[in-house]
């Protein structure tokens, strides 16, 4: 290559790289000029959807744009991930992610096409809220301690339910397992209802389940609630010790969902989208909403949803190749 062509090629690039940067400078400058999509990973009804509708209206009225919200379930929410994460990076493609999407799946998922860290920009932290542990009545355990030391003495005879191979109240009871040291026996279901059904029948004998769910149940004396799965207690149950505090120090396990963008996408809209769901986050109504649901409003800079991401990629991924959890697609 001769030297002007050479510089001709370095014009080239630079020229290239000046327009783009133009390009979207002008575009975080405009945003949002036309309808935004956020994608939710899972069914319609189920709880990180209704998690959605509770947000989406207000943040759209912060924004002055419409805000539709596309439901693309399937494979542990790793479908609508993926379609988010090829999106163009503008700002006007929106990923509600979870535990599931941007902690677990990486491992769990012998095949992933995405990266949760790399292929995403994240926005903020939406909510946290810890698992209950339940048992069957019948379980001659009413805390979590007296559980761990009933497994002790029966290992192998106890049995867990959980929304399926890989869900997060699966590896929860995993990593009680793991860390109380016991061995109890998984049990895969179909989603909440079906392991509850067959947890109050008796024909397995404790879950962890959503705060939510649960309660009628624990209400109505058909479970009786043993701890929480969260490093603090939840407001919902007050008076309930940790697992944590009670049994198993360090025991952490939760759900969380958090809104990201394509990687790539500017940084002042990315900045932009987090300001106006902290502000979202706050609103009374907003956050009433979410506590019905035992949601807790997180919020934050972008960077504590990046480090609760990286953090939860690593637990898991440790567990996962302890207990040889794999799906195969």
């Amino acid at each position: 290559m001769t030297v002007r062509r050479t510089v001709r090629w370095i014009h080239t690039i630079v020229v290239a790289a000046l327009l783009a940067a133009g390009s979207l400078a002008s575009l975080a400058a405009d945003y949002p000029s036309q309808t935004v999509k956020v994608v939710v990973p899972f069914a319609a009804g189920g709880g990180v959807d209704v998690v959605a509708r509770i947000i989406v209206p207000p943040l759209s009225a912060s924004l002055g744009q419409s805000i539709v919200i596309e439901n693309r379930g399937g494979a542990g929410g790793a479908l609508g991930a993926s379609a988010v994460a090829q999106a163009a990076a503008d700002g006007y493609t929106l990923l509600l992610g979870t535990g599931s999407t941007h902690g677990t799946n990486s491992s769990v998922y012998a095949k992933l096409s995405y990266d949760p860290a790399r292929d995403f920009a994240p926005i903020a932290l939406v909510t946290s809220s810890p698992l209950v542990l339940v048992a069957n009545p019948t379980v001659p355990a009413k805390t979590a301690k007296e559980l761990i030391t009933l497994a002790k003495s029966k290992p192998d005879e106890l049995a867990f339910g959980s929304y399926g191979t890989g869900s997060i109240n699966h590896l929860a009871a995993e990593l009680l397992n793991s860390m109380a040291g016991i061995q109890t026996n998984h049990v895969p279901y179909r989603g909440s209802a079906p392991m509850m059904t067959d947890l109050i029948g008796g024909r397995i004998q404790f879950a962890f389940d959503g705060v939510a769910t649960s309660l009628g149940y624990i209400q109505g004396g058909k479970v009786n609630m043993l701890g929480i799965s969260g490093t603090k207690r939840s407001p919902i149950h007050p008076d309930e010790p940790t697992i944590s505090e009670s049994a198993v120090p360090g025991f952490d396990a939760t759900v969380w969902f958090g809104l990201f963008a394509p990687a790539g996408t500017p940084k002042a809209v990315v900045d932009m989208l987090n300001s106006k769901l902290n502000a979202v986050l706050t609103n009374p109504v907003v956050k009433a909403g979410l506590l019905r649901l035992g949601l807790e409003p997180a919020g934050g800079g972008s960077d504590v949803l990046a480090a609760k991401v990286r953090s939860e990629m690593q637990k898991w991924a440790k567990l996962v190749r302890e207990k040889n959890i794999r799906i195969e697609q």
